[in-house]
């Protein structure tokens, strides 16, 4: 029999919050984090607004020690250290950094480009022959594989520590890669999260093709607009987001809290074929991967309370309305209520579904589906699918019992899993 999976721990670094209780009061208020970004102006972005976690030096000094802030530049890993170690701390585990190697704990941290920063600084420095000043940490902070070599250091961890990098599916992919692991009885535990870097050099392709948002820029807390008729393209986010996953017999012997249970899910590609390419979906792998995770975790359609979608307010978010529609066969005030997050911190790329998984999950403890923001104008065709009641703007009372969340990224690759409430 395979082993039921739970998650017994949170941690956040986000555009709208870098601790539970402000990541959480946020989403329950519909309080954006999306402000102004100067530096965006000034290179002449078409999109000069951004979600960017507010970190210091006084935060940053909890979380390194001086000689790991020596030469440190690479903000996603940053965001990826806070998050995963708030997520060990909250699922109340050891902190001894002087321990044994835990064996049966493991790290699934992924990213899309780690070290943007840094990799300038290097190329500035090699050109002007000064190689030696790049300073010994550039390597761990200039390789994908840089976050979780980290946290797997700082814990001792023993199991499969690695990395995992599939564009805006990588938090959610990794999610289930965790459950796969823990579920055959490889692993006991395992941290599991994923981190985007912030700025230009992360931004700047986007905004090259034209995918942000531009007519916002006086009005940021306005600009990202799931759902809405009026969006204009996405706004660049970027944080991280962490999990602790674990057996649920762990769980129960070590009496955990538990969030909600890992129930499954699915991973595929629409194959860039029928309408699917680098930047668009193939309808038909979407639905699949829906239908499938759904299989895997032994759920029926009818049984999803809500989904927790990609939704990143471009021309493609009424196309994943009907993707919905067509895997769940359900419509009208018949769907499952929906929302999307991007519209309160934007899409934080490869960190977005971690840091939306962390939300998802924290609806089940709440009891509540969070509502969205900036949905005043519902687009037509979103509208003719499903009623605009289940696309809530204010938080609502309700007790989720299945919740499912989806990522959808570059080069047509999916993820959904499937959480279920936990006891029952």
């Amino acid at each position: 029999m395979k082993a039921r999976v739970v998650v017994t721990g949170l941690g956040v670094c986000a555009p709208n919050g870098i601790s539970l209780l402000g990541f959480c009061e946020s989403l329950k208020n519909g309080v954006s984090g999306i402000e102004f970004n100067p530096q965006l102006a000034e290179l002449n972005f078409g999109c000069q607004v951004s979600g960017t976690p507010k970190i210091d030096t006084k935060i940053l000094n909890k979380y390194f020690t001086k000689l790991e802030l020596r030469g440190l530049k690479s903000s996603g890993l940053m965001y990826g250290v806070i998050a995963g170690v708030e997520a060990w701390k909250d699922a109340d585990l050891y902190t001894d950094r002087t321990g044994e190697v835990d064996w049966e704990t493991g790290v699934v941290f992924g990213t899309g480009i780690l070290g943007v920063d840094k990799f300038r600084e290097a190329i500035h420095l090699i050109d002007d022959k000064q190689t030696r000043r790049l300073g010994s940490t550039s390597v761990i902070q200039t390789m994908a594989s840089g976050i979780s070599a980290f946290l797997g250091g700082r814990f001792g961890l023993g199991n499969q520590v690695t990395t995992n990098s599939s564009a805006c599916t990588t938090g959610t992919e990794g999610v289930l890669m965790a459950f796969d692991r823990i579920s055959q009885g490889k692993a006991k535990r395992m941290l599991v999260g994923s981190c985007s870097d912030s700025g230009p050099y992360v931004w700047g392709g986007f905004d090259a093709l034209r995918v942000l948002a531009r007519n916002s820029n006086a009005f940021p807390e306005k600009a990202s607009r799931p759902f809405s008729a009026s969006a204009t393209g996405f706004v660049p986010g970027s944080g991280a987001g962490a999990l602790v996953i674990e057996s649920l017999e762990s769980a129960l012997e070590r009496k955990a809290t538990i969030y909600a249970e890992v129930l499954g899910g699915a991973v595929n590609s629409g194959g860039q074929r029928n309408g699917g390419s680098m930047t668009a979906p193939n309808n038909k792998g979407v639905q699949r991967c829906i239908t499938t995770a759904l299989k895997e975790a032994g759920v029926s359609a009818t049984e999803v309370d809500a989904i927790n979608g990609h939704l990143t307010a471009t021309s493609k978010d009424p196309v994943e309305i009907m993707n919905w529609s067509e895997a769940l066969d359900r419509k009208g005030s018949d769907f499952p209520y929906i929302n999307s997050f991007k519209g309160i911190f934007g899409h934080c790329l490869a960190a977005s579904g971690s840091v939306e998984c962390v939300g998802t999950l924290l609806q089940f403890k709440e009891g509540k589906i969070f509502g969205n923001i900036n949905t005043e104008d519902i687009h037509p065709e979103i509208s003719q699918i499903i009623a605009k009641s289940r696309i809530p703007h204010k938080t609502i009372e309700l007790k989720p019992k299945i919740i499912a969340k989806a990522s959808f990224g570059f080069g047509d690759v999916n993820a959904c899993v499937i959480f279920k409430s936990y006891p029952d």
